[in-house]
């Protein structure tokens, strides 16, 4: 292996970062989550009466552009045949845009597809329920007409709701209006997708819970509809202020267009009027979620993240932090810093707010591992101007994550874990990974990693040493670590092991060993690694039979951390990922980002930056010379 060609990859990928950077100091690149979001506005659009002609259009293009021969659209390119619920929404939003009829080929595959899988009533995703069910497509499944003074009662009687994760109440607080109300809204440039229903009724298959029953029991006693409405009222209003005293600077909720877009759908069930001024505040906030570059609705924005991260990386890539972009950079992050207690002081009263968050906009959600991604990015410039309150600020950050630490000693991603909320409350696709917000091995080993290399926090405090505890509790019998937030085992095992190495684990430790063998058995005959999206789904390791930049990078990572030498497979790793990044094929595109198992992932375009940068670096740092 020839260091310069590493050296030289390393000075190509400074120098392109540094022509991309924005003026203020920030990164802005494309978060991709595929075509759900372009479709969900395109529905919402047309439900409106808005027309558009121009801007739909740009969105329906890209959304027909990534239709597969079968008539299928898929999550990811190597999913079996296809995916229902992407393909049902992608053929429900071309026709509602107004350019296919249902007799032009393109729609006769999609719905041949979705016949061939079952039908609309084997959809599982709850979002692809909610929008069929709001716009009158199908029935509202019975497991969601929960009563909203369950989560809205002055008896504090029924669930509590900050059990649930924040991004599932902003999910479900819209979803519940609708419900409760049995709402849907219709009109003429809609289409009629009944014929998607195989059996006849426009339910859903998977509407057999324990909640559906208490519903449908619920339903048959007497005076049922007088209890029913006892304080429904008043919830309805909970709920509604609920929604608007989340609304970011930008008009989301929360910062994602999926929680805005039922947000606005749950508004016109409480009676307002598709042209208020709420909803065309609402309706362009969704809009300013476009990528600069194409037709492109972003489920949120990245630039805190990327720009953290970027900064990071070009600071060990040998960038002087004198520099004017980093200095920028530092600026940037300093000024997004938040102020302001959100959901997560439920748990955490006597916090002082100190997080960052994910988006440009973020003032409320803060979470931990952008914050890791923002201090350890600062840390050069804590004492500097660049932070209105000098040292004090960033110390707030620090805290402010040490504070979010569960009692596990592991790292949740927005909240410390909350109550108990029952397995089974839900049936949809990926329910379970996103009802509650638990700690996470990739996560907990960033921050593990940002203590140990960064504060000399290492192995012998206590603290450090229950946190070490945690990570090899969660190791697979393989050697693997899962990775709630990448893809997937080889994500969560580049982490655990680059985290608890940072943290003072001998390279010789069993658990490192095991890890590191697992790694190697998975390698790929070009030198590389690459993941399925798949593995996210069954929950265990699924080969993706190519290499990806990002999860090379992330395997290497794990391996520089387990050889004090220069290794043939470590050489073997760093040349496949020198041809992932020139080739550019259909690997570098792949997504690496798990937003919701089973239903939604993301490309990161920075990734191809970041984790490369980071890893040729480290190997030039550490066998260099």
């Amino acid at each position: 292996m020839d260091m310069g060609n590493l050296r030289e990859r390393i000075k190509l990928l400074t120098n392109e970062l540094l022509h991309r950077q924005s003026a203020d100091g920030a990164w802005r690149f494309c978060f991709d989550s595929g075509v759900m979001t372009d479709n969900y506005l395109i529905i919402l659009m047309t439900a409106l009466g808005i027309r558009d002609p121009g801007f739909i259009h740009a969105l329906a293009v890209r959304i027909a552009s990534s239709q597969y021969q079968n008539g299928a659209w898929k999550l990811y390119p190597d999913e079996p045949e296809g995916n229902l619920e992407t393909t049902a929404e992608s053929c429900y939003a071309l026709l509602c845009a107004g350019y296919y009829r249902p007799s032009d080929p393109r729609i006769l595959l999609a719905k041949q597809f979705i016949r061939s899988k079952g039908g609309l009533s084997e959809a599982r995703s709850l979002l692809t329920q909610v929008i069929f069910a709001a716009t009158g497509q199908a029935e509202w499944p019975r497991q969601l007409r929960i009563p909203l003074t369950v989560f809205f009662s002055e008896l504090g009687v029924g669930f509590d709701l900050f059990s649930l994760s924040g991004h599932a109440r902003a999910h479900l607080i819209p979803t519940l209006i609708m419900s409760n109300k049995q709402f849907y809204v219709r009109n003429a440039n809609m289409p009629d997708l009944s014929d998607l229903f195989l059996d006849g009724p426009k339910t859903f298959k998977n509407d057999r819970t324990w909640i559906s029953n208490l519903h449908e029991l619920f339903s048959a006693l007497p005076l049922a509809s007088t209890l029913a409405s006892i304080g429904s009222a008043a919830a309805m209003e909970q709920a509604e202020a609920y929604m608007l005293e989340r609304l970011e600077p930008n008009d989301t909720l929360l910062t994602y267009e999926t929680s805005t877009v039922l947000m606005i759908f749950s508004l016109l069930a409480l009676g307002y009027t598709a042209d208020d001024p709420l909803i065309s505040r609402l309706l362009q906030g969704i809009r300013s979620l476009q990528c600069m570059d194409r037709a492109h609705i972003q489920i949120a924005t990245s630039e805190v993240w990327d720009t953290a991260l970027l900064s990071h990386a070009l600071q060990e890539a040998g960038v002087a932090i004198e520099s004017t972009a980093l200095q920028n950079a530092a600026y940037y992050l300093a000024a997004r810093q938040q102020t302001r207690k959100g959901d997560w002081a439920i748990r955490n009263p006597h916090t002082e707010p100190g997080g960052w968050g994910f988006s440009d906009i973020n003032t409320l959600y803060p979470d931990v591992d952008d914050s890791v991604a923002a201090l350890r990015a600062l840390l050069p410039y804590r004492e500097s101007y660049s932070f209105p309150n000098g040292t004090a600020s960033w110390q707030r950050g620090l805290n402010w994550v040490l504070a979010m630490r569960n009692d596990d000693a592991g790292w949740p991603a927005f909240e410390r874990k909350g109550k108990w909320m029952p397995a089974s409350l839900f049936q949809f696709e990926g329910s379970t990974d996103v009802a509650t917000d638990p700690s996470t091995v990739d996560l907990t080993s960033r921050v593990l990693s940002f203590l140990g290399k960064d504060l000399v926090m290492t192995i012998g405090h206590r603290w450090i040493d229950d946190t070490v505890q945690w990570i090899l509790s969660q190791q697979t019998k393989e050697g693997s670590w899962y990775g709630r937030w990448g893809i997937c085992y080889i994500n969560g095992t580049g982490a655990a092991l680059q985290g608890m190495s940072d943290a003072g684990m001998a390279s010789d430790h069993p658990a490192i060993k095991k890890a590191a063998n697992w790694l190697l058995s998975i390698q790929n005959e070009d030198g590389g690694w690459g993941e399925s999206c798949l593995s996210d789904k069954v929950k265990r390791y699924v080969p993706l039979n190519a290499s990806t930049p990002s999860q090379t990078a992330w395997a290497l990572d794990a391996l520089i951390a387990a050889n004090d030498k220069l290794t043939p497979e470590i050489e073997k790793g760093a040349e496949a990922l020198l041809r992932t990044l020139e080739r550019r094929d259909w690997t570098y595109y792949y997504p690496t980002g798990a937003m919701l198992p089973g239903s939604v992932y993301t490309h990161y375009p920075s990734y191809n930056y970041i984790w490369p940068l980071l890893t040729l670096s480290a190997i030039v740092k550490k066998y260099g010379s």
